[in-house]
């Protein structure tokens, strides 16, 4: 589906409208439509432009001897798609890796990358697992994300101070993921 940045943003003045407010006369509201199509356009949803393999094989370091990878504490901003409000908060990646890995700073662009649109939580880990797994075929892989959702708290339950944890997790070898769930601080 081809991007119109025009139309989104007329979109924006319109919804405005339907809840009576007029972005023409109210000096706050004034360019707010064009506003929020670029923050969508160029930020929020940036990920859909990103092809996550390719970013990947771009990074490949191989001939390593297996060892643990683990890197915790990135940031992650997403969309909610059922509300279109933010969830913030970081990402865990562990893997034990067998003769391939990544550069460090591709990790964060890999979960940057498919935060970066209009998606579940849930899918993020998901999405980050197969990818690795793929690229780099580990014994095992993780992602962790624990994230505060805009919805939950600001709408709703106003649930102000939860947070959601999920874990995606897969295993190539079979073994037991207790070494995966320590890595990731699991139950932490």
């Amino acid at each position: 589906m081809a991007i119109d940045r025009t139309a989104a943003a007329t979109a924006i003045d319109a919804f405005l409208r339907a809840i009576g407010r007029d972005p023409e006369r109210e000096p706050d509201l004034v360019g707010t439509g064009a506003r929020v199509a670029d923050a969508y356009l160029d930020e929020l949803c940036a990920g859909y432009a990103v092809d996550t393999r390719a970013l990947l094989a771009a990074s490949v370091i191989t001939g390593l001897s297996p060892n643990l990878v683990v890197v915790r504490d990135i940031p992650v901003t997403t969309m909610c798609p059922h509300h279109l409000l933010p969830a913030t908060g970081t990402a865990t990646i562990a893997m034990h890796a067998r003769e391939r890995v990544v550069g460090l700073g591709t990790f964060a662009s890999l979960v940057e990358a498919h935060a970066r649109r209009l998606t579940l939580q849930e899918r993020i880990g998901e999405a980050v697992v197969a990818d690795l797994e793929a690229a780099l075929e580990p014994l095992w892989v993780g992602c962790r994300l624990v994230l505060v959702h805009g919805c939950m708290v600001a709408r709703g339950e106003r649930a102000i101070g939860s947070r959601v944890e999920t874990v995606a997790l897969r295993s190539a070898s079979g073994e037991p993921l207790a070494h995966a769930h320590a890595a990731l601080g699991v139950g932490r």
